[in-house]
């Protein structure tokens, strides 16, 4: 009998053991806690997100604890409050919430004496990534967005992982079924009010039916965004050791303009978390380039906080909230 793709996709995967997976109970992740388990015996744990923005929140967590009780899985369980601030999307409030949450469970299993996790899977897929790539083309992103989701990376001393980006969301459901194994659907992926959703439901099978290997080309078209990025990435920490950080103002100044946003994003987003948008950094940039006296003044909103000038240098901070 065939190996199934579900296993197969984790062919060439050497996660650092042992692994936990973020298990929600829906296909793709059932998929992935299982398949690993077939790869990695007494090597797995699962981690359950419990958002509580749905009704049905109890009834996946009611779920997932059984199924790791049959599979003798450690499972952990996470409530967090994933409700979306002022001025942020909800899918971006779940976003951060449930890696926020993942990381505490690695810390906290660690603390309880259960073995420390080097590595945490992710189950999104190809069809996924085609679905980011829309969206950050929506948006008008630069390579960096267009690259869409990292298959591996560091963050908080943890490995991170997601082996299926390569493999389809109609192949993993026929494993499933073909194997008997349950998971639940989660009706808030039918809600057209969030825009992935409209995304997967009104886009995909047209993009699907016009060209029916999109989600190899764009996997292609991704991988060769992700090099281009990366080389920015190395073009910027080498800049960035000549600017200094916070950045030199005069240095930045001999910088030709392109490499000048470059360090500038580069600094922002590894430095203080913050991705300007486009007419910030516009205004940003302009701003720099006027800066020739000492009297000039640089003080420009971007992110959640403001770039200023302090004396021959810009620097970013974010004001507190007064109540």
């Amino acid at each position: 009998m065939a190996e199934p793709a579900i296993v197969a996709a984790l062919n060439g995967w050497q996660p650092a053991l042992p692994l936990a997976v973020a298990y929600s109970g829906g296909a793709d992740s059932t998929a992935l806690l299982w398949a690993c388990l077939q790869r990695f015996p007494g090597q797995v744990h699962a981690i359950h997100i419990n958002h509580g923005l749905q009704a049905a929140a109890a009834v996946f967590e009611a779920h997932c604890r059984a199924q790791c009780i049959a599979w003798a899985v450690p499972l952990q369980v996470a409530a967090v409050n994933a409700h979306a601030q002022p001025g942020q999307s909800p899918e971006d409030a779940a976003r951060i919430a449930r890696y926020r949450a993942l990381t505490e469970a690695v810390l906290a299993a660690a603390d309880a004496g259960q073995g420390a996790i080097q590595t945490m899977a992710l189950a999104q897929h190809a069809d996924d990534q085609v679905e980011t790539v829309v969206l950050a083309l929506s948006r008008g992103a630069g390579v960096a967005g267009l690259a869409g989701m990292r298959p591996q990376w560091q963050r908080a001393g943890l490995q991170w992982a997601r082996p299926y980006l390569g493999l389809g969301s109609a192949q993993i459901r026929t494993d499933l079924a073909a194997l008997g194994i349950a998971w639940v659907e989660d009706p808030s992926n039918t809600d057209t009010r969030y825009t992935r959703n409209r995304i997967r439901q009104q886009v995909m099978p047209a993009l699907v039916q016009a060209f029916p290997q999109i989600a190899q080309t764009v996997a292609r078209s991704s991988a060769h965004a992700a090099q281009a990025a990366q080389l920015l990435d190395d073009l910027a920490q080498i800049d960035l050791q000549a600017t200094g950080a916070p950045p030199r103002i005069r240095a930045l100044q001999a910088l030709s303009e392109a490499r000048m946003a470059n360090v500038l994003r580069y600094w922002l987003r590894t430095a203080h978390g913050q991705t300007p948008s486009a007419a910030q950094l516009a205004q940003l940039l302009q701003q720099l380039q006027r800066c020739t006296t000492r009297g000039h003044q640089i003080h420009i909103k971007v992110g959640s906080g403001y770039i200023q000038r302090h004396r021959d240098v810009i620097d970013w901070y974010n004001p507190p909230v007064l109540v």
